[in-house]
């Protein structure tokens, strides 16, 4: 990547955050520049301009890559559930993941939804208004001032979805705030996203195909993303034909899936030809304003077990999420690579002073199998030392071969046959965010980029908008494109589907094999109105508290104490 792009990051929070004070409310009179800027003298420079577009992007941090987005992107679905430590992260006395996970207590106070979505968004937001102000009058070269113009309102459009998909109808400004914000009105969603299809429109129209900026948005990118909000609103045609033309036209600048599928979550090649835009975090974690966390949160705690301890290979497990035994179950691994690309199922041992030893006990249960192995380790420094296995293993097997002389977490043990979990701490662990370059066994921040748009998610949605048409052939076409990518050799004609197979529940099954972890899912969930119908089915943590009106989010409540119109800016229904 350029330099101009990252290293400017510094100064491009610090825009960030007079964006933020721009647009307080009453309750936060004390407004804080920590740049010493005004928006003229930022704005009316090309060089300022420049920063000021390269802040607009640096939002996406507050959720992409941290526990916040997943907690509210991911989770609360059908395919993830609480691990053991769901509720760790403790923010002024309160966890605020909880709720979001099982939305038992979600509520208008919740953190989460108020600080990294809300407020993140609509500071972005008034940031591009407060730039597209100036974007006649900043001195740009007229070669550059459309592309400028393109990315601002590209990222508008990429907030307002944000906003509009989670809390329905929304505060729709296009002018910057600036000074205190005492009344506040909520646009319908139609018109909210009447301006996401105009700006993205312009944004398909003027943004370059390619990039030397890793990280900036492009054409393919825009086109991705406006096929995605145009499916979510019901024009199908107009989202078959822009996926369709990311799909197929962009072979040339090197726009294509990557095989195989593990190769996209090797840490030295995050930067490859399906990721269409990222957010490009530093191997400097002192750039980042908060580095990658994700590979963290999906992680068992492997380092209490026999023969283990933490180390960089094996990642620092915060135990946030564990699959749903729905999700496990969407898998065939006999065909399907994803399986074993996308869970970390076996740990090699690590630690031999903990390594443990056949007791007489156990020998005794099996005293030819184990003739004389008393006192002998089970298993050698490198060897495995914990495996955990959707299939079902004999207990007696487990515990008295030799060929399970390691420990052994199988489907038995960690859920119910309902699907709720016995076993929390213990399941087999997303690992496409794993970092193998952290610095300590300790360091949680990664260097690891944080994809917001890839092919395989762009090929699916074409899949979606084919299906919605009624051309189950094509739809069927395009998710057979996805399942000979992820087809484990020799298995290509097995992984193939007919058009009779296509339905939603499908496509969404296939969304989650292709996609789990990517901050995707309760988007896809909404989109497709089945958030509440598979939940209800597939997580029996969430089901007993998931309600209707659910499918929205709580407008944060200071907010709302905030302004002097609450007649008219009213709280969403049931919180």
């Amino acid at each position: 990547m350029k330099t101009t792009f990252l290293p400017s990051l510094t100064r491009s929070l610090a825009l960030a955050a007079l964006a933020l004070a721009a647009t307080a409310c009453k309750d936060q009179l004390e407004e804080y520049n920590p740049s010493g800027s005004t928006a003229e003298a930022v704005f009316t420079t090309p060089e300022g301009f420049e920063t000021a577009v390269n802040a607009a992007y640096t939002y996406n941090r507050a959720l992409y890559g941290k526990e916040a987005g997943y907690a509210l992107l991911e989770v609360g679905t059908d395919i993830w559930t609480n691990a053991a430590n769901n509720g760790g992260t403790v923010v002024s006395g309160v966890s605020p993941q909880p709720a979001l996970t099982t939305y038992q207590g979600l509520n208008a106070d919740n953190i989460w939804v108020k600080a990294q979505l809300w407020q993140q968004c609509y500071a972005g937001i008034n940031l591009v208004n407060q730039a597209l102000k100036y974007v006649n009058t900043a001195g740009l070269l007229p070669a550059r001032r459309p592309v400028l113009e393109a990315e601002l309102r590209f990222m508008r459009a990429w907030y307002y979805y944000h906003v509009a998909e989670s809390f329905g109808d929304v505060p729709l400004r296009l002018e910057p705030t600036e000074g205190v914000v005492t009344t506040a009105t909520r646009a319908a969603v139609a018109d909210v996203y009447n301006q996401i299809f105009q700006d993205v429109d312009f944004a398909v129209a003027n943004l370059p195909v390619t990039t030397a900026d890793y990280g900036r948005i492009t054409k393919p990118a825009a086109e991705g993303f406006a096929a995605k909000v145009y499916l979510t609103r019901g024009q199908y045609q107009r989202a078959a034909n822009l996926a369709k033309r990311v799909v197929n036209n962009y072979t040339a600048q090197g726009v294509r899936l990557v095989t195989p599928y593990s190769d996209l979550w090797d840490f030295a090649k995050q930067k490859n030809t399906e990721v269409l835009w990222a957010v490009n975090y530093s191997t400097n974690l002192a750039f980042n304003a908060g580095s990658n966390l994700g590979h963290t949160f999906f992680l068992m705690d492997y380092s209490t077990l026999p023969g283990m301890q933490r180390d960089v290979l094996n990642g620092f497990a915060n135990v946030r999420y564990m699959p749903t035994r729905f999700l496990l179950d969407l898998f065939n691994e006999q065909n399907d690579a994803r399986y074993a690309a996308t869970f970390k199922q076996a740990w090699l041992s690590n630690n031999a002073a903990t390594i443990p030893k056949w007791t007489a006990a156990e020998v005794a249960q099996n005293p030819t199998g184990l003739a004389g192995l008393t006192g002998q380790n089970k298993y050698a420094l490198g060897d495995t030392a914990v495996l955990t296995t959707k299939r079902s293993i004999d207990n007696f097997q487990q515990q008295f071969t030799r060929r399970y002389r390691y420990r052994v977490y199988d489907l038995d043990d960690m859920y119910n046959t309902d699907g709720t979990p016995k076993d929390r701490f213990h399941y087999p662990s997303l690992k496409k965010f794993d970092d193998p370059t952290r610095a300590t066994a300790t360091v949680t921040e990664s260097a690891r980029d944080a994809n917001l748009l890839r092919l395989g998610d762009i090929v699916l949605i074409a899949a979606e908008a084919q299906f919605r048409l009624n051309k189950l052939d094509s739809a069927a076409l395009y998710i057979n494109q996805i399942r000979t990518r992820a087809a484990l050799p020799g298995r290509t004609a097995a992984m193939q589907i007919t058009a009779s197979q296509v339905t939603l529940d499908f496509i969404l099954d296939e969304r989650a094999r292709e996609l789990a972890g990517e901050q995707v899912r309760w988007f896809d969930l909404k989109r497709t109105g089945k958030l509440l119908d598979r939940v209800r089915l597939y997580n029996p943590d969430a089901k007993p508290n998931i309600q209707d009106f659910h499918v929205l989010r709580p407008i944060p409540q200071s907010d709302i104490d905030a302004v002097t119109n609450k007649g008219e800016f009213k709280q969403n229904p049931g919180y």
